[in-house]
């Protein structure tokens, strides 16, 4: 394991977490994962071994972009399994404001129950995409439209499953990672080993800052599981895969393995950012999941519309 960063009382707690849930197989979560090809995008299925709760990790709304329209069809899979295994759900977690993808999290809340979560930053990510797109007065930049805003370190439970978020800033502002059990959801700030980690190039995403943030993550237990949020399959892979684990990020990841200094991360993660086209779905995923998956308020006519700012990103 890394060390753990002096006074990190949050860390301490998630580390803790994950050392209990290794000695106990009734403290680990049972993981179903679904894969969004369309988007690349995995969303997970957390569920408690000892009862019917559960937890949702970053749904996929299907979106149209040539026509506008949205679907369920992906969320609809989640749905399926809740169902038929009368499953409940506790909590419908985002690990932050997606950019390449709709959130499903309003639908699921309506169709399943649960709560709608995300990081406490997320106020800053409102505050500079609620400018980018000229919001207005009707648009809150305080995270009132989630049901709970995670501190660093909050606890949670989904059933007799314990779980903490933890604040891993970088790729944005408000990213988090939750450690549920022995599994940690690391959401985009780490990739599959063989693909590396997210891009910062995004407004208040920082590549020195990711390097931080990885470096705690890399601090939980080896054995501890690591369930990715995207795979785009790394040159030479034919199979899609989210899940590794610490241990191997730590030894394997090709961006931030151990003996990767931060300057060194910084320059690598900067050129290839520098290179990346922006995500195809960048303008309605922000505009959508700023809101927590609520459209933006209908005009007269009773449509809701999205905006597409022309000559500024």
């Amino acid at each position: 394991m890394t060390p753990l960063p002096p006074d990190d009382a949050a860390l301490v707690a998630a580390q803790a977490i994950s050392l209990a849930a290794l000695d106990d197989p009734a403290r680990r979560p049972v993981v179903t994962s679904f894969f969004d090809e369309a988007t690349y995008t995995v969303s997970h299925l957390v569920r408690d071994p000892g009862s019917t709760a559960c937890a949702i990790i970053d749904s996929v709304l299907d979106f149209d972009a040539a026509s506008g329209r949205t679907a369920t069809r992906s969320a609809q899979a989640l749905v399926d399994v809740v169902i038929g295994h009368d499953l409940h759900v506790a909590w419908i977690l985002e690990t932050h404001v997606h950019a390449d993808h709709l959130t499903a999290a309003p639908w699921l809340r309506d169709t399943l129950g649960g709560r709608i979560a995300i990081g406490r930053e997320i106020t800053a990510v409102q505050r500079t995409f609620g400018e980018i797109f000229h919001e207005d007065h009707r648009f809150a930049r305080d995270g009132s439209q989630f049901d709970t805003l995670f501190d660093d370190g909050a606890t949670f439970a989904i059933g007799g499953l314990q779980a903490t978020a933890l604040h891993v800033p970088g790729h944005t502002p408000a990213c988090m990672a939750y450690v549920i059990g022995d599994a940690v959801f690391a959401g985009d700030t780490l990739f599959m080993p063989d693909y590396g980690t997210a891009r910062c190039d995004f407004p208040g995403g920082s590549a020195r800052t990711l390097y931080r943030s990885i470096r705690r993550l890399m601090a939980l237990p080896d054995a501890t599981r690591a369930f990715m949020c995207h795979d785009y399959k790394a040159a030479g892979r034919d199979l899609y895969a989210w899940e590794s684990t610490i241990g191997a990020q730590r030894t394997g990841n090709v961006h931030v393995h151990e003996g990767v200094g931060e300057d060194d991360f910084v320059s690598v993660r900067e050129r290839r950012d520098a290179t990346l086209p922006m995500p195809r779905l960048i303008l309605p995923s922000i505009q959508i999941n700023m809101r927590a998956g609520d459209r933006p308020p209908p005009e007269d006519n009773g449509v809701s519309y999205l905006k597409l700012p022309l000559d500024l990103l």
